[in-house]
């Protein structure tokens, strides 16, 4: 059984959207555990990855399994926040049924502003070059899962405040 009383929030959207940048601060500012799911893939898929060559359904199945038992497990402890691409409904489900309920920060912006973002990253494994597929693989959160869009266009502080501040807003009004 997940323990729901803690809150988890997924930073959520393509590579080079700054997810662990807006997750890292935004866990540091409410005081929760942060994970980071690149941690969680498997050899595999990061090989797959340096190489340019998209992940399949079938090869992130394991990788959102660990995901969802992780949040699951440090949820008990306290809130978590976890920056994930989660791209599709279904991989959000999976992170949903195994690791309890989710507040959803979706970060956006424009596919240029992302690829120029991408070209001056240095040192990960994720390729330019996946952007695209990551774009075509992309079901963003709908209304039914009332996420909070933030476009990345911002400097990452004030994103970040931006998504606590909603965060909190949100914790407050079930409280009252």
């Amino acid at each position: 059984m997940t323990d729901t009383t803690n809150p988890a929030v997924l930073v959520m959207g393509v590579c080079g959207s700054g997810k662990s940048s807006v997750a890292a601060r935004l866990a540091e500012q409410i005081g929760a555990t942060y994970v980071e799911a690149d941690d969680y893939h498997p050899e595999e898929n990061i090989a797959a990855m340096s190489r340019g060559i998209p992940l399949t359904d079938e090869m992130r199945r394991p990788w959102l399994d660990a995901l969802g038992d992780s949040l699951a497990e440090k949820r008990a402890h306290g809130p978590v926040v976890l920056a994930c691409s989660a791209l599709k409904f279904s991989y959000r489900e999976t992170l949903r049924r195994r690791g309890g309920p989710l507040e959803i920060i979706y970060l956006t912006a424009p596919r240029l502003v992302i690829s120029e973002r991408l070209a001056k990253r240095r040192g990960h494994y994720m390729r330019p070059g996946l952007l695209d597929s990551q774009l075509a693989d992309l079901e963003p959160p709908g209304a039914d899962e009332s996420p909070v869009i933030l476009d990345i266009q911002s400097p990452v502080d004030k994103i970040a405040r931006n998504a606590v501040d909603e965060i909190r807003r949100r914790h407050l009004q079930r409280v009252t």
